[in-house]
């Protein structure tokens, strides 16, 4: 038998997508507190900063960005019910629907901020 067999299971899979979100969501957020660090260095460097946000290259990064949030609201929920509530059927199919939820909400995200 394969010893990585269980890497293929989608729980397996949706707890790794957990932990690489959250750690995706940690490296930003210096960057994040970095940006708004430059609203008390004045209003010139902040306008720079927001004018260079407004390109379509950032904007896409913003959608992964609440896609990965969401992915890892959603983890954290699942995370919480496997802890806290008795095992049911069909936990796996529920995990693949949050995954494919937050992208809905990514995608969703993104659509509103890219259009004109």
């Amino acid at each position: 038998m394969n010893r990585f067999a269980h890497r293929l299971r989608p729980l397996w899979i949706a707890a790794l997508i957990h932990r690489l979100s959250g750690l995706a969501l940690a490296i930003f957020l210096p960057l994040h507190f970095l940006a708004l660090g430059l609203a008390i260095s004045g209003a010139d460097a902040l306008e720079r900063f927001l004018r260079w946000a407004d390109q379509p290259a950032v904007k896409l990064s913003e959608g992964i960005l609440v896609g990965l949030l969401a992915v890892h609201m959603l983890g954290g929920l699942r995370v919480l019910a496997l802890e806290n509530l008795a095992w049911r059927e069909g936990q796996a199919r529920r995990a693949l629907l949050a995954i494919a939820g937050a992208m809905v909400i990514a995608f969703l995200f993104l659509a509103v901020t890219l259009s004109p």
